[in-house]
């Protein structure tokens, strides 16, 4: 029966010949099924040209670290900027840290007492407050069933460490002196309370919050008006509103005054006599899409109070995380301007929730006010208001934010978010849009725990639970290729310079705001290769010499170039062709499934970011003949200019790249 269609014995001849290939190309199936893990790799790389994506994938940066001698589910530490020291505290331990030489300065023992007479995991002292306090580390702990806090003093002029118990630890976890712990050992009764120090113990009511869950607390200074200093804090509570369709939990936010010392004997003693709380929004409302689940918090304090800014982690029912950027003065604006939900009356005077030297005297009806209706009506909104300033499918868990003095003395906001796949992202914040600078693999095992930002020397510390990281936030030698290639990383850390892309100093050539490379003059490429060409002579002859290898007709082959950035679209180019590139991992590839004579020649691996094209490698294929076969096959000799292709083309790697192709023909 003949096939229709199948006219001439060319067309035959075709089909017969993919009749054939038909048994090898099941047998790649077989393989592409056993190599999945492989493809893996593949399909989480970010996609290139979207700026969606890090436009940098870094490894291996690592300055420094400390591993742990057994994994911690939970550690804390406490770290100033410019620090030689670190204190880290986990499970039965808080040790003191050399952050540059990463060893063991110190360690204070902290394990719960009459461990042998508890129940296995109740025993553990978890170590969930690390502050100092007066003249020494304020730690507070689990201590098993019985929560305890302790001064620990180091040791100074030969003395040795001295461990002071302090207060016990039931309610408390201070931030300077106030809380936000369980009152009960069964951890219910959480609230937030001022435990330690001068003033009067105050705490909460119970019937302002619903099963919250405490996120983060600052205090802001006002230098001109201390006594109308206020702490706000942050955390998420279970919703009122049990429609179905209604999201389970709300992000908070509320403020107390610095001064409040609770109300009369009377009435209200002990007890918070400004309390305000209000909804924290970060969504896009005209859709009614809300990110409500608060996962962070981190402040970025400035010289005039009302210009701080709150920097929040939110994600979503969805899947997905945004961070929204509020500051105090718009806070500030709800608290003071907005009705109080469910109170339809007139406000007494003083209004709820103002703060006075003495608020034992304050009067009957605003106490009664702030007992019953402490929540706002009106909602804290972003300063972007109809969208967050960053929505990302990522998993973060963990922010930062550094201040950056730019070349030119302008600061620019750094955004450091931390994903549950122990990764680091670092993003730029510059106008209303996002720049997603680098992303940078610190850990595989586990999630992110912690993380502490020391803006002064420019490093992150982040703790997981094998082990503390130290990275170095002033990388700048992965954008050193050329003025262009640092320009366009729009890192703030970073310039360019005679001496090519160095951390940031005045006078060096940037430009954050958009990355257009115009600043860089045609001088300053040439000046760079000038300064590079007495170093690098050797290094640059020997690659080139190994550009052009040798294959011989019908194998499979491929090319590969690095990718140096995921914002830019790569094209392999021959014989005045152009071809995508095939994306794997880190690199870009051209696979040849079979050597033919027009494969043969010239190669160009060619990067094209916004309006800057590179050519980022060459290769030269020449056929292999039957003598370089017999004269070389491992191809070891290094120096040679003909390469054999037995020499590159891994094998495990070409079945994978070979099925990639094969797969995809198979099933069109």
């Amino acid at each position: 029966m003949r096939a229709e269609g199948l006219t001439t014995a060319e067309p035959y001849r075709k089909k017969r010949n993919v009749d054939r290939l038909r048994p090898n190309m099941i047998q790649f199936v077989i393989f592409f099924i056993w190599l999945a893990g492989d493809f893996k790799l593949v399909l989480n790389s970010p996609t290139l040209g979207s700026k969606d994506n890090p436009r940098l994938l870094s490894k291996d940066i690592i300055c420094g670290g400390f591993e742990y001698p057994v994994y911690q589910n939970h550690t804390m530490f406490f770290y100033h900027d410019d620090s030689e020291e670190m204190f880290v505290a986990g499970t039965n331990f808080v040790l003191k840290l050399d952050v540059e030489g990463s060893h063991i300065m110190e360690n204070f023992s902290l394990k719960a007492p009459d461990q042998q007479h508890c129940q296995e995991g109740q025993c553990e002292n978890v170590i969930t407050v690390i502050e100092k306090f007066q003249d020494s580390l304020f730690v507070c702990g689990t201590n098993g069933n019985n929560p305890q806090c302790w001064k620990l003093f180091s040791s100074v002029n030969n003395q040795s460490l001295e461990i002071v118990d302090s207060y016990e630890g039931m309610g408390i976890s201070p931030g300077d002196l106030y809380s936000a712990a369980p009152l009960d050992t069964d951890g219910s009764s959480l609230q937030f309370r001022r435990k330690a120090g001068s003033r009067t113990n105050v705490w909460m009511y119970d019937n302002w919050i619903s099963e919250p869950t405490f996120i983060s607390a600052t205090w802001v200074e006002q230098r001109e008006e201390p006594d109308n200093e206020k702490i706000y804090i942050f955390f998420r509570e279970k919703n009122s509103d049990h429609n179905p369709e209604a999201d389970p939990w709300i992000s908070r936010i509320a403020r107390v005054c610095k001064v409040d010392e609770g109300g009369s004997k009377r009435f209200f003693q002990n007890m918070w006599t400004s309390f305000l709380k209000a909804r924290l929004v970060c969504g896009f409302p005209e859709k009614s899409l809300y990110f409500n689940h608060l996962r962070d918090i981190f402040i970025v304090h400035a010289e005039d109070w009302v210009d701080t800014r709150v920097y929040g982690l939110f994600t979503s029912n969805w899947n997905a995380t945004a961070v929204c950027i509020y500051t105090i003065g718009k806070i500030e604006d709800v608290f003071e301007n907005s009705t109080f939900k469910g109170y339809n009356k007139d406000i007494p005077k003083p209004r709820p929730g103002t703060c006075v030297k003495n608020s034992r005297n304050l009067p009957l009806a605003t106490v009664n006010m702030v007992k019953d209706y402490p929540e706002m009506n009106d909602w804290v909104e972003s300063i972007h208001q109809t969208a967050p300033f960053y929505v990302s499918s990522n998993n973060y868990t963990k922010i930062a934010v550094d201040r950056v003095q730019a070349a030119d003395g302008c600061m620019h906001n750094i955004l450091l978010l931390a994903t549950d796949s122990g990764k680091i992202h670092k993003v730029l914040e510059a106008g209303e849009e996002p720049f997603i600078i680098s992303e940078t693999q610190l850990s595989s095992r586990s999630t992110v725990q912690s993380m502490k930002l020391d803006s002064k020397k420019k490093k992150l510390v982040v703790g997981f639970s094998e082990n503390i990281s130290i990275i170095d936030l002033q990388r700048c030698q992965e954008y050193n290729q050329s003025c262009a290639d640092c320009v366009l990383a729009r890192d703030p850390y970073c310039v360019w310079t005679e001496f090519g892309c160095t951390p940031t100093v005045t006078g060096g050539i940037q430009n954050i705001l958009d990355g257009n490379r115009s600043v860089c003059q045609p001088s300053d490429e040439e000046q760079k290769q000038v300064n590079r060409t007495k170093r690098e002579t050797d290094s640059l002859s020997t690659v080139d010499l190994r550009t052009a290898h040798s294959v011989p007709l019908s194998v499979p082959f491929y090319l590969s170039c690095p990718i140096d950035s995921y914002h830019a679209v790569y094209t392999w180019e021959h014989a005045g062709q152009s071809s995508p590139c095939l994306q794997m991992q880190s690199n870009c590839l051209h696979l040849i499934p079979a050597m033919t004579q027009e494969n043969y020649g010239g190669y160009e691996c060619v990067s094209k970011e916004r309006d800057y094209t590179k050519v980022v490698k060459t290769y030269q294929l020449k056929e292999q003949t039957i003598q370089d076969t017999n004269r070389n096959t491992d191809g070891s000799n290094g120096h040679l200019r003909i390469q054999y292709s037995s020499a590159v083309v891994p094998q495990i790697t070409w079945i994978t790249l070979t099925l990639a192709v094969t797969v995809s023909w198979i099933f069109r």
